[in-house]
């Protein structure tokens, strides 16, 4: 027998391990950092409890909207740092994500014939302020294709909600009977 030689074997089954163990933690890592979550559970159970309420529904997503644009403001005159730069980045993610959201839900509520003219308002009030706080914040390296994509998703929702409120007015004004409808029920 080698002198050593049964510790090899147990010295790479250790390597082996510790290999592995990183590996599955950098993919978890990974997968954790790619899946942002831009509502806190609080607010992701008030958007369900909302589900079938239309109005309600849009303007917690205007509300919740309305806090990360105000937090991006927030961090704007805030010194340089590389902790900024990683928040304004995260928020610019989240801000995109939920815009795009709420525009997959006015798409739903548009189909369903849903009267949603009284959510429709503020956040057409809002959408044109939340694209100010954007476009006054200095593009870095670190968030600028972040800020691009918050501006175009914000943009689009700007000019889907006041398209969606001419399109409900003129709709429910030819149809008076379906005013405040949550959904067309076939006839």
């Amino acid at each position: 027998m080698r002198p050593g030689g049964g510790l090899q074997p147990v010295r790479f089954s250790r390597c082996l391990w510790i290999i592995v163990f990183a590996a599955v933690s950098a993919a978890i890592s990974s997968a954790q950092k790619e899946k942002r979550e831009p509502l806190t559970e609080a607010q992701i159970d008030q958007i369900r409890e909302a589900g079938i309420f239309p109005d309600e529904r849009v303007s917690l997503y205007t509300k919740f909207i309305n806090e990360h644009a105000e937090t991006i403001k927030g961090l704007t005159s805030r010194a340089k740092s590389a902790g900024r730069v990683q928040r304004l980045d995260g928020e610019l993610q989240d801000l995109t994500a939920l815009m795009d959201e709420l525009g997959d839900n006015l798409d739903v509520y548009s189909d369903r014939k849903a009267d949603i003219r009284k959510a429709l308002t503020p956040l057409s009030e809002a959408a044109p302020r939340w694209l100010g706080i954007l476009r006054a914040l200095a593009g870095e390296p670190g968030f600028e294709l972040a800020r691009k994509e918050a501006i175009e998703s914000g943009e689009d929702l700007a000019d889907h909600a006041k398209r969606l409120l001419t399109e409900q007015t003129d709709y429910f004004n030819a149809h008076k009977e379906e005013k405040g409808q949550e959904r067309a029920e076939p006839k």
